[in-house]
């Protein structure tokens, strides 16, 4: 399987993953351009899935369907979705192309918000929209703390090699919050540096590793002393529990300047 991450909008991936033949699952299409472009090169969209209804997910997926009609699209349980797909919620199992698929709610950035786990052999990708960014996480625009933090603690469960496939080229600019957490940390350290060159290279930040995340991601690790001491400086005050931690990291987070 071919994994292409297909830059869209300001910085926006959309994702595929396609076998030998060409025959492609497109993730979060926010935009058709960037699909239709890989089209010209072969791409093959045989099915389309989507983790959460904002507009830079969903946008191009009314004209993809126009170009190939039929084309199956497997969403979350959400109104806001309006053109006609299949529903998918938490524990749904299914298969394309030969790999299998497990679908995992994950609410927090958005109420609706699913993960689409896909394996085939020894290979595993991720695909989790706006929840998990590599070294961060998505705001909570419609979920509390404790869904977030129990969104993510799903996800970290699963295998280490598993590959981390996020909504958006964030990775620098939630390193710099990152390190300010965690400036001690030597994995984060060698993150960066991968990350750093990767970009001047010109490729995606992405993507990661499960395993590099519970090592680097401040909020994968929420019950690690040195993340704790941090929030307990920034706030003036220990935090109870993970919940809270998480909490107040993305306070601190979102008001966060390099």
């Amino acid at each position: 399987m071919r994994l292409q991450a297909l830059p869209s909008r300001q910085d926006n991936y959309i994702w595929t993953l396609s076998g030998e033949d060409g025959g492609a699952i497109v993730v979060d299409p926010g935009e058709s351009a960037p699909v239709f472009a890989a089209a010209a090169d072969g791409l093959r969209p045989a099915a389309v899935l989507l983790t959460h209804h904002h507009y830079d997910h969903i946008d191009g997926t009314a004209e993809l369907l126009q170009r190939w009609p039929g084309l199956p699209v497997y969403a979350p349980h959400d109104p806001r979705i309006a053109f006609a797909c299949q529903r998918v919620g938490d524990g749904d199992r299914f298969a394309l192309l030969g790999t299998r698929i497990a679908v995992i709610e994950v609410p927090g950035h958005t109420s609706s918000h699913i993960a689409f786990h896909l394996t085939r052999g020894q290979d595993g990708w991720l695909f989790c929209g706006d929840t998990l960014f590599s070294l961060g996480c998505g705001r909570l625009f419609e979920g509390t703390p404790a869904q977030m933090h129990a969104s993510l603690q799903r996800l970290a469960a699963l295998p280490g090699d598993t590959r981390v496939c996020c909504g958006h080229e964030y990775t620098l600019s939630n390193a710099a919050f990152a390190h300010a957490v965690e400036p001690d940390n030597p994995a984060l350290q060698r993150r960066i540096e991968e990350a750093k060159a990767m970009r001047r290279s010109g490729h995606p930040s992405l993507p990661s590793t499960l395993a590099d995340e519970r090592a680097c991601n401040p909020f994968l690790r929420c019950t690690e002393p040195a993340v704790i001491a941090a929030v307990t400086r920034q706030s003036g005050r220990p935090p109870h529990d993970a919940v809270e931690t998480l909490a107040a990291l993305r306070r601190w987070k979102d008001g966060f300047a390099a």
